[in-house]
């Protein structure tokens, strides 16, 4: 019998992060799906961020209260107590994702099926061990031997080969924003299918930009909310299809 394909989301980190993490709990770079192909890098960025007490107010892009808190998760990365991936991120696509409120059998999925792709990480899978920190993706360093450069340029290559190994043979279904969807490269060799989600304002066609991340979350959580009918491109897009929204308009390109 034919191997069941199943969807992969890629999603987007957020600003927003639960503090803390589980008790006895201590992050390491090579911890996760991803640790042994990222770890080095992962490492390397750790590193830098330590040696600069944690980051500039310019790296980190926030200031006052949230900056000294940013300086200090980032100061104590290694070894720092950590949650899954899915548990860590709160802002607005993840609250209205709102695994939590999924059943059981569709949470487990959904943390089992969610890659984020992370400024500090490369990538994690939602069940990852993730320490809270505070580093976007356009925030520009010198790493290793590398000239200064943004993290998505010393990402895109790792990260690419890291997920699609990890999707090979499955469908991956992107609705990561413009600013990080060209960190990840599809391999149509090695994917069975890949699906480009984006969400237009149904007035004017217009991206949805940040007002459209409360309807992805939504969308995703339409997705996840019927693991067993996504099994195919087709499924998918007919499952994509099903979702509505008062606002915002779904549009789909598949590779």
């Amino acid at each position: 019998m034919p191997e069941k394909k199943n969807m992969f989301v890629l999603l987007p980190p957020s600003e927003g992060k639960a503090q803390g993490g589980l008790p006895k709990t201590k992050w390491a770079p090579s911890q996760g799906v991803f640790g042994k192909t990222l770890g080095s890098s992962r490492r390397a960025i750790t590193e830098l961020l330590v040696a600069h007490d944690g980051g500039s107010a310019a790296l980190l892009g926030v200031s006052g209260k949230h900056l000294e808190r940013a300086q200090a998760a980032n100061s104590s990365l290694a070894g720092s107590p950590t949650l899954v991936a899915c548990e860590r991120y709160t802002g607005v696509v993840w609250g209205h994702l709102d695994l939590p409120t999924l059943t059981t059998a569709q949470r487990t999925f959904a943390s089992d099926h969610i890659v984020v792709v992370s400024g500090l990480l490369g990538a994690v899978l939602g069940t990852d061990p993730t320490p809270a920190y505070k580093l976007k993706m356009g925030a520009r360093l010198a790493v290793g031997n590398a000239p200064v450069q943004t993290l998505s340029k010393l990402w895109r290559e790792p990260v690419t080969t890291a997920i699609n190994n990890l999707c090979e043979g499955h469908i991956v279904v992107d609705v990561l924003p413009q600013d990080h969807r060209g960190i990840f490269l599809p391999n149509q060799a090695q994917l069975q299918g890949y699906i480009s989600v984006d969400l237009v304002i149904k007035s004017n066609g217009k991206a949805g930009g940040h007002d459209a991340k409360a309807a992805k979350g939504l969308l995703v959580r339409h997705l996840f909310a019927a693991p067993k009918s996504l099994r195919s491109v087709e499924n998918i897009l007919d499952r994509i299809a099903s979702f509505s929204h008062q606002q915002f308009k779904v549009v789909t390109k598949v590779n």
